[in-house]
């Protein structure tokens, strides 16, 4: 006997991207919502290639406890557009079922058939001596370990169980809320499929965590993916990766040196290809002289515009200074020269560490202004 499924999280479909910045005319927000929801595609896609009838949703399918009509709706269609796919749902802690009791109450009324909302902690018989065994979360914070129910379901002798749940192992969000690390010997479970964390994390052969399948943050380093599962009974689990995210969100380090030419070394980390769906961050270290500074801030307006989302950090950039960088931006000693050679002593005297940063970064910026203007 194998059982077979497509285990998922954290599609938090509505997740507005407040926080990205966003041009006038552009629209990288909306690209990034509309990807949250072409995840219930690639999601049926998977499922259907490889021959699971079955999709599993461990919590925060939705960003809100109170997404509009429209949005659920929308959601739901596409699940029931893939009809020949069972999809188990189960609140999480953005979509628990005390804070979104409406929305758990609206799929169960209006959803298709084939979406299956799970509201209550007891064992449903998915398949012939198949058993999900759903952990709802209840509301947001509860303090608890979310997966406890688990051993107290009872189940026929021999029966596959499947734990869904969503929760952290370790305390991810300081709740209180810790899965206990062996919940799946001591529930007897043949998998437990887990959601919460966005990263892909293998607990144990028994235990994982999927990740979310369209990833919305810099931490990971790969896109998103789901997992096509394979029990048999008595075996270990088949687990393999399938990558569904369209958008990549990547973190590069830059660590230059006094005398490198730093636009050189940005291109050479940048993606060749693709560069529409990356959102980079390139985390700049090390040391460079003002001119380098000013070079740098040129090669970002210059390639960051190709980019979903570009973003330089380079509070960490520490700066070089040369006399004759002072005598480019005034070497008559009139107020730019008093104001750089104050700004300089503030980036090396200062007493605090944002101070100085404060003082380097108005420095390099009067220099590139000056340098700018002089062109």
């Amino acid at each position: 006997m194998t059982f077979r499924f497509i285990h998922s999280s954290d599609l938090h479909i509505g997740r507005k991207f407040a926080n990205i910045p966003q041009d006038a005319d552009g629209n990288i927000r909306g690209r990034l919502m509309e990807a949250r929801h072409n995840a219930i595609e690639k999601l049926a896609a998977a499922a259907r290639d490889n021959g699971a009838g079955h999709v599993l949703l461990a919590g925060d399918t939705f960003d809100t406890p109170t997404p509009s009509p429209s949005l659920v709706r929308q959601a739901l269609a596409a699940m029931g557009d893939a009809s020949d796919v069972t999809w188990w749902i189960i609140p999480g802690n953005h979509d628990n079922l005390r804070g979104a009791e409406p929305l758990w109450d609206m799929i169960a009324s209006d959803g298709p058939a084939n979406v299956r909302p799970v509201t209550e902690a007891a064992p449903i018989e998915v398949e012939p001596n198949v058993y999900l065994l759903p952990c709802p979360v209840q509301y947001r914070a509860s303090g608890t370990d979310p997966t406890e129910a688990l051993m107290r379901m009872e189940t026929p002798e021999g029966a596959l169980r499947i734990g869904l749940a969503h929760g952290g192992i370790t305390d991810f969000t300081e709740s209180g809320e810790v899965i206990a690390a062996d919940r799946d010997r001591t529930a007897r479970l043949d998998y437990l499929a887990l959601g919460d964390w966005h990263g892909r994390i293998a607990v144990s052969p028994r235990v994982h965590y999927s990740g979310s399948p369209e990833q919305d943050r810099y931490k990971h380093g790969r896109r998103g993916l789901c997992l096509l599962v394979s029990v048999d009974a008595g075996a270990e689990p088949d687990v393999t990766e399938i990558e569904t995210g369209h958008f990549l969100w990547q973190e590069l380090p830059m660590d230059l040196v006094s005398g490198q030419n730093p636009a050189e070394e940005l291109e050479r980390l940048l993606p060749a290809s693709g560069r529409r769906n990356v959102l980079l961050r390139v985390r700049a270290t090390g040391w460079a002289g003002l001119a380098d500074h000013a070079e740098l801030e040129r090669a970002v307006i210059k390639v960051g515009p190709e980019f979903a989302c570009f973003d330089l950090r380079a509070e960490a950039l520490r700066a070089r200074y040369d006399p004759t960088d002072l005598d480019e931006i005034d070497s008559s000693g009139g107020a730019l020269r008093i104001t750089a050679e104050a700004l300089m002593t503030e980036a090396s005297d200062a007493l605090s560490e944002d101070d100085r940063s404060i003082a380097a970064e108005a420095l390099a910026r009067l220099y590139s202004y000056v340098k700018e203007d002089a062109q």
